[in-house]
């Protein structure tokens, strides 16, 4: 099975889970910035909410992936105030035909003083868990 992770951030929260998820499946995280080249079965994709949507370059980052060669989108990211972006991810990932896994992982991130510390090293162990967990179904 061929892996890759993604992930988008601006604090660093989701760039230490997107290194988390990367070592568990054994592959490096690299930021959207980085073409998927070779096709992938799972793109395990890091981003969180910037002023109540996604970033748009996290949306057009997802535009320009080819359907083709990203079979499954397997979400997750950090927020302080709101939660889960998967309902945004997949508006976009379905406008390009690539599946949405149902599972994601999300947890509490740091900004501005609140949940500080977060995410912390029980959250990374949950996060290369939940990684671990979605290569072996």
């Amino acid at each position: 099975m061929k892996v890759a992770v993604r992930y988008y951030t601006k604090t660093g929260n989701t760039e230490k889970m997107a290194k988390a998820v990367a070592d568990a499946v054994g592959v490096k995280a690299l930021p959207i910035s980085e073409p998927i080249d070779d096709t992938v079965d799972i793109l395990f994709l890091g981003n969180s909410y910037y002023a109540f949507s996604i970033d748009p370059e996290v949306r057009d980052y997802i535009r320009r992936l080819d359907g083709t060669k990203v079979k499954r989108i397997v979400n997750f990211g950090s927020a302080a105030m709101l939660n889960s972006t998967w309902k945004k991810v997949k508006a976009e990932a379905d406008k390009v035909g690539i599946k949405m896994d149902d599972r994601e992982f999300h947890c509490k991130g740091e900004f501005k003083g609140l949940h500080k510390g977060r995410p912390n090293e029980q959250d990374l162990t949950k996060a290369a868990a939940f990684a671990k967990k979605i290569i072996k179904s």
